[in-house]
């Protein structure tokens, strides 16, 4: 019986062989773009399966599909996706992707480990692509290079200083006291973006009694990294989008991806980039008489007389000078290389680049210079396993001068502002300069004296693991690991010698700070997929997070130093400042997607956070999200006049923890006859503090038209912020000047709207326009204490304040018989940008971005300055009711703060670009050659009446928008040499 049965099974097998063979489909083919070159790394994947593989760097790939065929998807970024029935002649495909104008198959991260399509997103997702980031006209740094191309963003420069500084607000106010910026996330790595002061406060006085941090014209740290690395940024704007981020997504996160390498040949590639920089518009100076110049001395008949003498004696020597042109002139070279290399085998692939940027200012003695290494690769450890490691090195070099606020007038544009063009302020031929009658410093020793230098070594270095536990037709379980270290050193060195004019009492000051600052993050999750039916998907992921920092700030103050010493202890006062911030955040959070008929996608989760900074370090805040889309072209229509008709709507909430230290009263150590203690601060900690909830709710429609060559995306929401922070003063009595309070709530409204199209499309000719337009409004709507005064300098010229049913933007002052009332607002009534690239001659293209801010008013106390030194250009000018406008707008100093608050809209041409692609090359170890030019901040409208309408001379925080004698803004144009080997 047994022996039949064998038999039996025998035969079974051999007449099922040719059943078995057929079940397994070989597939294979290429994969072009339109023009025909390969599409390396595209997707195949079975339809309503895990089963697929990518193509290799020729565009080919091979695989088995099982059964006697099916359907194959077929996506690549940039490209629109495509399905093909395959059988057992699908030998040899060729297959050709259109371009993806409306991003509709752009993948975009939907949590902390998983993704979805665009045409399947729930939210409005900002994304900036290495073309749309480099490839124009390239800003200095990433962060300007941003500028203008985030819809739902309000982008202000702090300073025109070599090294940056933006200050970076999306979809409104997110804070008043707490973190304004959003977390920058580069490959799985939480990256620090602190504005660490110099210590500049000690000669400036800027912030007289109180904190320095905000107005001593620091640079962000994320200008650090290198925007030509950078493969891809999204930026999730809301509290809907970025809430399984928890307590650090209040105000949005942007996810940097860095370029990866390929499998293939190895690419060789080097850019070289020459140009000059310049400043954007001098402003001009007051035309001088004798009689002008008299008038300078006051009443003192003497010294009218010596002021009168003193400009006729400059006039017969030819020595009236133009020393804004002398301060600002520069034309300072810049220069940017880079090579990079990339390319890999089956299982390995890497990406390296060595860069140098290497920039002079338009003030002499001024510069930046960033170079680094990059090292990115990717290991396939099996079929399940695959592990890639991020390394960067950075360092940079920033020479900064003395600019911004001040109240020693000892910057460079304070010292201006009440400094005639008739006096002599230039050295002798013994290098000697004279003393600055007309202010406390000679603006021009101060220039070829003073350092004011930023030395950053930064180490980003990140590691991803995705491991495969399970897999089979319907199912797939993933362990994806990610995480790294952000470790900097900075060396802030601010060195006033004992020669310059304002150093008389001082005797040289020496100001050096030492800064350390470690984050380490991790994340770890699982990650399930789940084919129920060809119409029915899960997605369910869990996982836990930690986020630990550590930053140490240290600023030495030396006085009396001896002359030419740079050290510190070569002083004979020696005081010290220390900031330490240390905390440690951790998370638990769970995600499930679920998608219907691909077309319908629902999504819930929620995020659990607890941190160190919290009053009770010891309690989860939970942050839920829920969202849902509706691809209505995907299910309901179908030949209609959309091509692409999908409606959504999203809700999330995200936390801003307080700050460092708020639930402490902290201890000063003071002596007394040689005797120490302690001090109670002024400053009273809140042991309940708690961190600021954001609560978002977004709906919006997207769609396509004309074969999706148009696409729109309509975009609503209401982002509301509970328990915000706040210092409110305190009754005297208490023994405490002011506490820490969760004060009130706030909500922000807003709309966007995005349309990109491709009006024109032939083999000559090709045009990409992408139109977008956004705003938004705040009001505080609840205040549990009295409104608070914020920052600038009081009602008189202006200043911020928190008022329970106003904007939380406002700016209010005095203004005549009406006492004080709301004179502006910061917030921009709205704003556009206009991107378009053109190309043609089957070679050429061009590019170029408008961005348009309608409003938005700026507190210009430079004007002020300048009206009490006398300098003003338009000084004796006529106004409308017959006066010289100097004086009139001094007389009216004390009685209006209205003339201060300026609106500052503008229409500008960021960036303008003319490329040439060498389509035949003569040699063939040269694969491809590119050349350009470009033009960056080249040209701007607008009435604001100083250098430039994005100034925002208090740093990221709050109070941005204030204009007190910054670095002037400059403006670029730079030749582009680009090849590939």
């Amino acid at each position: 019986m047994r022996q039949m049965l064998k038999q039996a099974l025998l035969v079974f097998m051999i007449a099922a062989l040719p059943a078995l063979l057929w079940a397994q489909v070989p597939v294979s083919g290429t994969i072009t773009d339109a023009s025909g070159k390969p599409v390396p790394g595209a997707s195949i994947r079975v339809k309503n399966s895990n089963l697929g593989t990518s193509t290799d760097a020729n565009g080919k790939f091979s695989f088995t599909v099982p059964g006697k065929g099916g359907t194959l998807e077929i996506s690549a970024i940039s490209f629109k996706s495509q399905t093909i029935e395959v059988s057992a002649a699908s030998a040899g495909l060729s297959i050709q992707l259109v371009e993806d104008v409306g991003k509709l198959d752009e993948v975009i991260v939907t949590g902390l480990a998983t993704s979805v399509k665009r045409r399947n997103l729930a939210n409005a997702v900002a994304t900036i692509s290495n073309k749309e980031l480099t490839g124009g006209a390239p800003a200095q740094t990433l962060d300007a290079a941003m500028n203008g191309k985030i819809t739902g963003a309000y982008i202000n420069a702090n300073s025109g200083a070599p090294g940056g500084g933006i200050s970076i607000k999306l979809r409104g106010v997110t804070s008043v006291f707490g973190n304004t910026q959003p977390l920058f996330v580069v490959d799985g790595v939480f990256v620090d973006n602190t504005a660490t002061p110099a210590g500049l406060n000690t000669v400036t006085a800027a912030a007289r009694g109180g904190s320095s941090s905000n107005q001593d014209n620091p640079s962000s740290r994320i200008a650090d990294l290198r925007a030509e690395d950078i493969e891809n940024i999204e930026i999730l704007k809301g509290a809907s989008a970025a809430a399984i981020y928890g307590s650090k997504a209040a105000a949005g996160v942007v996810l940097i991806t860095t370029r990866r390498g390929k499998p293939g040949q190895t690419k060789v590639s080097f850019a070289q980039d020459l140009g000059f920089v310049k400043i954007r518009k001098f402003l001009g100076a007051r035309t001088w008489t004798a009689e002008r110049a008299e008038a300078l001395g006051g009443s003192d008949a003497a010294t009218r007389a010596a002021r009168k003498q003193e400009f006729l004696d400059a006039q017969a020597a030819g020595k009236i000078y133009d020393y804004e042109q002398e301060m600002y002139g520069e034309k300072g070279f810049t220069r940017n290389s880079a090579l990079s290399v990339s390319g890999g085998g089956e299982r390995t692939s890497f990406y390296f680049s060595a860069f140098q940027k290497d920039e002079e200012g338009i003030v002499q003695r001024t510069g930046y210079r960033n170079s680094g290494l990059r090292l990115n690769i990717d290991h396939r450890l099996s079929d399940n396993v695959k592990i890639g490691v991020t390394a960067n090195y950075i360092n940079s070099s920033a020479d900064r001068a003395l600019t911004n606020n001040d109240n020693n007038s000892v910057t460079l544009g304070v010292a201006l502002s009440s400094t005639p063009s008739f006096t002599e302020l230039h050295p002798d031929q013994f290098g000697n300069y004279p003393r600055n009658k007309y202010s406390a410093s000679n603006p021009i020793e101060t220039r070829d004296q003073v350092t004011n230098n930023e030395a950053v070594d930064r180490f980003v270095t990140g590691v991803n693991v995705d491991a495969i536990f399970q897999k089979s037709a319907k199912s797939t379980t993933r362990f994806i690991g990610r995480g790294g270290i952000d470790f900097y050193s900075l060396k802030t060195t601010a060195l006033f010698p004992s020669s310059l004019q304002f150093q008389q009492v001082a005797e040289g000051t020496n100001v050096q700070g030492f800064t350390r600052s470690l984050n380490a993050n991790y994340i770890v999750s699982l990650v399930n997929n789940f084919i129920a039916s060809p119409s029915l998907n899960f997605t369910t992921s869990a996982g836990i997070t930690q986020e630990q920092g550590d930053y140490n700030n240290l600023i030495n103050v030396a006085t009396k130093t001896v002359a030419n010493q740079t050290n510190v202890d070569q002083g004979s006062a020696l005081t010290a400042q220390q900031l330490r911030n240390k905390y440690q955040d951790n998370g638990i959070f769970v995600q499930e997607e679920v998608g219907i008929i691909d077309a319908i996608t629902l999504t819930a989760g929620v995020r659990f956070d607890k941190s160190t900074n919290n009053g009770d370090p010891n309690k989860y805040y939970a942050y839920p999200k829920a969202a849902f889309s509706w691809n209505l072209t995907n299910s309901v229509i179908e030949n209609s006049f959309f091509d692409n008709l999908k409606v959504r709507a999203a809700y999330g909430q995200a936390g801003n923890f307080p700050a460092f230290g708020s639930k402490f009263t902290l201890m000063n150590i003071f002596n007394i006859g040689g005797t120490t203690g302690l001090l109670v601060s002024t400053l009273r900690g809140s042991p309940n503090i708690q961190p600021e909830r954001t609560s978002e709710m977004e709906a919006g429609v997207d769609f396509s038209v004309l074969k999706s060559r148009v696409n729109f995306e309509i975009s609503f929401y209401e982002k509301r912020i509970k328990d915000f922070l706040l210092q409110r003063p305190v009754a005297g009595s208490t023994g405490f000047s002011t506490e820490w309070v969760n004060a009130g709530d706030l909500r922000n409204r807003g709309i966007e709207i995005g349309v990109n199209a491709q009006p024109i499309v032939n083999k000559n000719v090709r045009w990409n326009t992408n139109l977008n337009f956004w705003l938004n409004r705040s009001k505080i709507t609840k205040l549990n204490i009295d409104p608070v005064v914020l920052g600038v300098f009081g009602n008189t010229l202006g200043t911020f304040k928190i008022e329970e049913g106003k904007p939380a933007t406002q700016i209010v002052g005095i203004d005549g018989a009406a006492g004080v009332v709301q004179l502006g607002d910061a917030e921009p009534r709205f704003q556009m940008n206009w991107f378009n690239e053109l190309t043609f001659l089957k070679g050429f293209s061009l590019r170029w971005l408008f961005h348009w801010k309608e409003k938005g008013d700026v507190i210009n106390l430079s004007e002020l300055l300048t009206d009490l030194g006398s300098t003003s250009p338009d000084y004796d000018d006529l106004n409308k009711d017959g006066k010289a406008s100097g004086p009139a707008r001094i007389a009216n100093v004390g009685v209006s703060a209205r003339q201060f608050v300026q609106d500052a809209g503008y229409l500008r041409l960021r960036e303008v670009a003319l490329y040439y692609t060498f389509p035949k090359l003569p040699v063939n170890f040269v694969k491809g050659l590119r050349v350009g030019v470009s033009a960056n901040n080249y040209f701007t409208s607008t009435n604001y009446k100083n250098y430039d309408p994005e100034v925002s001379n208090f740093g990221t925080g709050f109070s941005t928008g204030v204009d007190v004698m910054p670095f002037p803004s400059s403006k670029r144009a730079t030749f582009h040499l680009l090849v590939d080997f």
